[in-house]
């Protein structure tokens, strides 16, 4: 039950009325050991699976973007068409796999200082996070 009063705050303070189906979504959220990253289609999904529960996907859609808005999320652009969002709200970078589709952490320790030469005149850069994209090398495979 302490999780479930967590989770009605955590609503309450994102605007949100602490509905059935919201309290839901953010046990699949915030209800983890690991950091989470996800697709609102991947989210939905996984509620399904999950807890055998069907969201509409427009909830699911307003659930993250509030929390987005609020600072609970982050979310990742991979392409003009493409975001995930990341229960991590840290300073951090990411490794992106093109052929799993799959966002993953990259320890600040394995980037060294990245050198801004030219920044915006009446700016300040308040972080800099870094996308690796990968995927699999065909030209080492036989």
């Amino acid at each position: 039950m302490t999780k479930n009063c967590n989770f009605i705050s955590k609503l309450r303070e994102a605007g949100l009325r602490p509905t059935k189906q919201r309290v839901k979504i953010c046990e699949v959220l915030f209800n983890r050991e690991k950091t989470f990253h996800f697709t609102i289609n991947d989210l939905a999904k996984k509620i399904s699976e999950v807890l055998n529960e069907k969201i509409s996907l427009a909830t699911v859609y307003n659930t993250v973007h509030h929390f987005k808005k609020k600072g609970y999320l982050k979310e990742i652009a991979i392409n003009s068409d493409k975001s995930y969002f990341d229960t991590n709200t840290s300073v951090h970078h990411h490794f992106y796999d093109e052929d799993t589709h799959e966002l993953t952490d990259c320890d600040q320790n394995d980037i060294d200082t990245i050198n801004i030469k030219n920044n915006i005149t009446g700016k300040k850069i308040n972080s800099v996070e870094v996308l690796i994209k990968v995927a699999s090398d065909n030209q080492n495979q036989n």
